[in-house]
């Protein structure tokens, strides 16, 4: 297996994402959202590009997205390594003295996957319950 930064493209984004069953954003999202990730991880096998994993934020809370494995493809300790080398990244441009935030939101079914990673579901002591809008045109 072989993992790259920074390397995730437009056409494996949209295939992977169609690959668990999760509908895919205007192309021109998908372009702005990729310019715009603080770091990406890619996992291919035969150069074929079979994972994937996405990092936003500011510096001080960052959002885990789009953490998908082929399905032919997991169990296999692929979809930890990306999420791993994500936290890694996080870890490393947190300075010495500072703290960092780290959310994502767990498909349905998924949170135990998260939780051997070390995350906590929430709501959590510190916060209420996570919420979302999602705006449609």
């Amino acid at each position: 297996m072989e993992y790259k930064e920074n390397a995730l493209c437009y056409e494996d984004y949209c295939r992977l994402r169609e690959s668990v069953g999760w509908l895919n954003f205007a192309k021109k999202q998908i372009e702005n959202a990729l310019i715009h990730s603080l770091y990406t991880v890619t996992a291919a096998e035969d150069n074929h590009t079979i994972g994937m994993g996405r990092l936003i934020g500011d510096g001080f809370y960052f959002v885990v997205v789009d953490i998908v494995v082929q399905p032919a493809y997991q169990k296999n300790g692929i979809g930890s390594e990306i999420l791993n080398r994500i936290i890694e990244y996080v870890d490393k441009t947190t300075p010495v003295g500072g703290r960092s935030s780290v959310q994502l939101i767990a498909e349905k079914g998924k949170e135990i996957f998260y939780e051997k990673l070390g995350f906590k579901i929430i709501p959590h002591e510190f916060c209420g319950p996570a919420m979302r809008k999602v705006i449609r045109k």
